[in-house]
């Protein structure tokens, strides 16, 4: 039996997850770096993360481990200037961590906020399967515009 097990970055979509959470932050230009800014953020636009799913279940010869992400990851630092620059909003100011800490609780802020994950995603890309949005710029303005 074929079997593929995906694994994900970070989806971004204005409903749900990360992103959401961060949105309100930013937009009130109260947004920034998390951490030293230096962690490297695997990621992915929803519409390509539903792509690359079925692209999964109809490539015959896609088998094992598959990372869905985009080709591009960024640094946190740099993840939070370009959503500031979507929003039209200033980056300043780091994001404080406690607050985060004691609203989502520590071990969800340290893994998904301050953990480095650099990931490829190889076997998609040598599969042929091409990206919506490559770009993280391009990725938040779609989800940002599709979000209100």
């Amino acid at each position: 039996m074929r079997t593929v097990l995906t694994r994900s970055g970070i989806v971004l979509d204005a409903h749900g997850g990360a992103l959401a959470r961060m949105l309100l932050p930013f937009k009130l230009g109260l947004g920034g770096k998390q951490g030293s800014g230096k962690q490297w953020m695997s990621w992915i636009a929803l519409d390509d993360e539903v792509g690359a799913i079925r692209y999964a279940i109809e490539n015959g010869s896609m088998r094992g481990p598959v990372n869905l992400v985009a080709p591009n990851p960024v640094t946190n630092a740099e993840f939070a200037a370009t959503l500031g620059r979507v929003l039209h909003r200033p980056t300043v100011l780091p994001t404080p961590l406690l607050p985060l800490k004691l609203r989502y609780g520590a071990e969800l802020v340290e893994t998904l906020l301050l953990v480095s994950q650099r990931v490829a995603p190889t076997r998609l890309e040598a599969a042929g399967f091409q990206f919506a949005f490559a770009s993280l710029s391009d990725a938040l303005r779609a989800v940002v515009r599709a979000g209100g």
